[in-house]
């Protein structure tokens, strides 16, 4: 099946490892997680951190222009050099500062990464994961033990989630988007009733308490996250009923969503373009 214009423009913009220079505004924001864990907020996907004697481990990257930015925030936190980076997917806007950091750190993903990215037009090879694994990896860092496990094809087929066990941090990198709508990359192995699936998954086995870092929006819980898998049962079942029902794309984004949904849209994902997503994944022969 052809990508539909809208999610070919999407990709246009989210796939790509390089960006436009950012806002020379742009402030790298620090937020405290848990114990010795922080999240860092500027453009693109949130940043996760473990802190302490051992240095820095970094989870994703932002954008390539950004790196230098980010680098004099991490040293706020801690003078330490970064020794690790993690990325929990391919995208750009998690993967951009990997040449950046990756001079100096080890750069880890899934293999799944690091094959997309070898596919990307344009690929810098400093950028590349020098450290790939298959299902699961620990790391032992700062004092804590360090899980990074790959999930089933959900956003991508090379996500990661990362679980700093002592600090009771989770980094759920682009499988959680707090408070908004989604993108699901289907031309890279994603799938919609997979990113369900995973939702679900994570809110049996994540601890209560929990604190949690999306890949996108505010520092969350499992408040959060419940709301989110909500959103995605909610609206996958609308638009599969409007499948079922023979009606179109553009019948289906005439109607929209109930009021209840319409806080979830925003500049990158807007509702007629999380319907286009939803239509087009829930389309595929295989159902997913």
């Amino acid at each position: 099946m052809k990508p539909f214009p809208l999610i070919a423009a999407l990709l246009a913009l989210v796939v790509p490892l390089r960006t436009p220079a950012q806002p020379s505004g742009l402030v790298i924001k620090a937020v405290h997680a848990a114990k010795n864990v922080y999240m860092l907020e500027g453009s693109g996907g949130n940043i996760g951190v473990s802190v302490g004697p051992d240095g820095l481990l970094i989870v994703d990257d932002q954008f390539a222009p950004l790196a230098p930015r980010i680098e004099a925030a991490l040293k706020e936190l801690n003078p330490g050099p970064v020794k690790f980076v993690l990325n929990t997917h391919f995208h750009g806007d998690h993967t951009g500062g990997n040449a950046y950091f990756g001079q100096h750190a080890p750069i880890i993903a899934h293999e799944h990464v690091r094959d997309r990215m070898l596919q990307a037009a344009g690929t810098n090879t400093a950028a590349l994961p020098v450290i790939t694994f298959d299902d699961s990896l620990h790391l032992h860092f700062n004092g804590e033990e360090i899980r990074v496990i790959h999930v089933a094809a959900g956003h991508t087929d090379g996500d990661s989630i990362i679980h700093f066990m002592g600090a009771n941090v989770v980094h759920l990198g682009d499988q959680f988007f707090s408070g908004r709508f989604p993108f699901i990359d289907l031309n890279a192995g994603g799938s919609i009733k997979g990113y369900l699936r995973n939702v679900a998954d994570a809110l049996e086995t994540i601890p209560e308490d929990a604190m949690l870092i999306p890949g996108h929006g505010p520092l969350s819980t499992k408040k959060e996250l419940r709301e989110f898998h909500g959103m995605l049962v909610a609206t996958t079942g609308i638009v599969e009923k409007a499948i079922a029902d023979g009606k179109t794309l553009e019948q289906v984004q005439a109607e929209g969503l109930p009021e209840k949904w319409k806080s979830w849209d925003w500049p990158s994902i807007s509702t007629a373009q999380w319907l286009e997503i939803l239509y087009r994944g829930l389309s595929k022969p295989s159902g997913k």
